[in-house]
Formats: structure tokens, C-alpha cells, sequence
């Protein structure tokens, strides 16, 4: 079993770093200040919560909640999960046999490409970082085999945050529907672009073999609730992903899954919040590395609150990385995180998050650290 770079990265560092510079979700709340947001029959109906098990595809008004984020979903085309990754787990699981062939972006999310090699063949396609991270679509057809069965995605991407752009996103469903491919998209940073003309539509809701990847802990910055889901039209891959989940985490908790409903309602307030704080953070990281163009190249992200910036100074952006950890607390992402069994990956870029409040006071100890080296 390969470890999950990221989590044991994180599992040393998250809360222990006291300036957390890397996090990929955004700022959370509280549990008061979500449930200020409820009506008083959803309060009550939180407060007075069985405690016993749920249902597998998840609490009908949840599903229906979650079936209003998309243009054409009813609530029967809604999963939940435990989280995005184990919707991820389930849907590779489910979708791919030994004699099968995928495909997968780089760099993109470990398990996107670590869970399929663990099943069959797997080819990568590299995001183009001379062009912003654009997807070729000639790449992808270059690597097309018989046997291709599934095209993974994701976009915004983790931890690029660019954006596919409309004509390649529609080229890339033409060839999928030609050929009988599932594509499935990890979209848990769509509604907080820079800019909603660039936005997407969900896959699900435009190509009848796509999956649509979401989750409570990206957009919405509530990660704790632990709630994510798949939506697909494919009603007999969706009964496979439920038998599956039997094997994992059976259901979601009840509680989550009544703040879930509770966040989904309040979406409009609670999204607008976040866009604030991302494009006000966005900001804030562009001029700081502004003030170091001899030490880092970035353009800014067009979707999501993570940012893959160059780093141009002297030595190892590993240890640049690790040594800035250990003697401020800054925590940033090392380009190892982003290894790739399938190709060679960028060893001069490293993750930064900028959807937490306070980022302003990382920065300045980052800002000393530079200074002063």
C-alpha cells in the first residue's frame, strides 16, 4: 500500500505549524454560527437528531439539497459519502477492472492517480504549466488505447487552481461519449473562481457517462462535517458506488448530515463569504510575492484557494520548504507531495492556500524569514 503523501506530510505539521500557509480548504465556523443560519425547524430538527444509523445514499433532503447545486440532478442521482476521497476510492473501485486502461491529469489529488495503479493501467497527461496549466486535448487522445474506460479529472485543479477551459471541456466530453468513456471530474472547488464566466458546468449535467465529485469541505470551508457526494445519471453505476459503501463507511453521521442540509440552504451567504475572503487573500499573495521576483514566479489562480507558485531561489525547494517549517512555522507544500509514478513532476514549485483568515500575519513571518536568510 503506497502512503498518502499529503496526509502524512500533514499529520506531522497541520496542527502543529502555527501559520498554516498551505490549507486547501477555506476559513470554517463554528457549530453556533452555522446553526444561526438555520430556520428553527431545521435548529430543532438538528437538535433533536436520532443517533442511530442513516440511510446509505444519504438523507433524502439532504440528496435534494444537494441535487439544487446542479442544473439537471434530481435527488436519486445523488451518492454521499464519507468525504470526497472516499467517493474517489469507491468510484476507481467501482469503475475499473484489471484488463482496463485510465487516464489521469498531472499533477492532480495521489489517490486520483495511486488508487487506479493499484487496478489497472494507468497513463498520465501533463497539465501544461508553460500556458497556465492547460490541458491538451492531444495529449489526451494520444494516449488513448482500446481498452481506455475512464478519464480522470480535475478542475478547478488541486493544486494548479486553473480552470479547463469551455472549448477543451467540451472536446474532451465529445471524445469521451464517442468512445463510451466515463469521465469523472473532482469538482470540490467549483463556485469560487476568480471570475464566473470561466466556470464550468458539472459534468454529470452535461455528458451522461460523467461523475461529479463534490463535497461540504472545499467551497462551503466545512470539512469537519465530513459530508461529500457523487452525482451521476448512470443509475446503475450509482447502485454499484452504494453497494460498495457498504464496505466502507456504510452511512454518513446523522448530525453531519443535518448541518449539511442546514449549510446547503444558507449556500448563498455562506459562498459569498468565502469568495470574499479568497479573492481579499488572492490579493495579498500576489503582492507579496511581487515584493521577491528573484525568488518566485506565480500567476495568480483562476479557481479554488490553493496556488502552485515557482520557487527560483537558491537550493532544494524541498528542503526550502521543510527548513522554513521548522525554524518560523510557515507551513507550505514541498514539491514531493506531488510526486507522480506516471512522470516526471515540478521540483521547483510548492502548494500554497490562502483561504484562511489572518493569512496576512504567515506572510509577514515569511516575509522576515526571506529577509533575514
Amino acid at each position: 500500500m503506497r502512503n498518502m503523501a499529503l496526509e502524512v506530510y500533514l499529520c506531522k505539521w497541520e496542527f502543529t505549524a502555527k501559520y498554516h500557509l498551505t490549507a486547501s480548504d477555506i476559513e470554517s465556523m463554528s457549530l453556533p454560527d452555522l446553526l444561526s443560519m438555520a430556520s428553527p425547524a431545521d435548529k430543532k430538527a438538528f437538535e433533536e437528531q436520532w443517533l442511530g444509523y442513516t440511510e446509505s445514499y444519504g438523507h433524502d433532503e439532504l440528496r435534494e439539497e444537494i441535487a439544487k447545486t446542479y442544473d439537471t440532478a434530481k435527488a436519486e442521482n445523488i451518492l454521499c459519502f464519507a468525504g470526497a476521497a472516499e467517493g474517489l476510492y469507491a468510484a476507481m473501485r467501482v469503475l475499473l477492472n484489471k484488463g482496463d486502461h485510465a487516464i489521469v491529469i498531472v499533477p492532480n489529488y495521489q489517490s486520483s492517480e495511486t488508487v487506479p495503479l493499484d487496478i489497472c493501467e494507468v497513463s498520465g497527461v501533463p497539465l501544461n504549466e508553460n500556458d497556465n496549466w492547460s490541458l491538451g486535448i492531444d495529449q489526451v487522445k494520444s494516449q488513448l488505447r482500446p481498452n481506455t474506460k475512464l478519464i480522470s479529472i480535475n478542475f478547478p485543479n488541486n493544486p494548479t487552481g486553473t480552470v479547463l477551459q469551455k472549448d477543451c471541456y467540451q472536446d474532451l466530453i465529445n471524445l469521451c461519449r464517442e468512445r463510451g468513456i466515463y469521465l469523472f471530474n473532482d469538482e470540490v472547488y467549483r463556485l469560487v473562481e476568480r471570475d464566473e464566466s470561466i466556470r464550468i458546468p458539472q459534468v454529470a449535467d452535461v455528458y451522461e457517462k460523467g461523475l461529479s465529485l463534490n463535497v461540504m469541505s472545499k467551497a462551503y470551508g466545512l470539512p469537519g462535517l465530513r459530508v461529500g457526494w457523487i452525482m451521476t445519471k448512470d443509475l446503475e453505476v450509482l447502485q454499484k458506488l452504494e453497494r460498495y459503501k457498504h464496505y466502507l463507511s456504510i452511512c454518513n453521521p446523522a448530525p453531519s448530515e443535518r448541518l449539511a442540509i442546514i449549510a446547503l440552504k444558507a449556500k448563498e451567504q455562506i459562498l459569498k463569504r468565502n469568495r470574499s475572503l479568497v479573492n481579499s487573500n488572492a490579493e495579498k499573495v500576489v503582492n507579496f510575492f511581487n515584493e521577491f521576483p528573484d525568488l518566485f514566479e506565480w500567476q495568480r489562480s483562476d479557481g479554488s484557494c490553493v496556488g502552485y507558485p515557482r520557487y527560483k531561489g537558491p537550493g532544494d525547494t524541498n528542503q526550502f520548504c521543510e527548513d522554513l517549517v521548522d525554524k518560523t512555522g510557515v507551513l507550505l507544500l514541498p514539491p514531493k507531495i506531488y510526486h507522480s509514478e506516471l512522470m516526471k513532476t515540478p521540483q521547483d514549485r510548492f502548494r500554497i492556500g490562502f483561504g484562511r483568515k489572518n493569512i496576512e500575519q504567515g506572510l509577514e513571518v515569511f516575509r522576515n524569514y526571506l529577509l533575514h536568510q
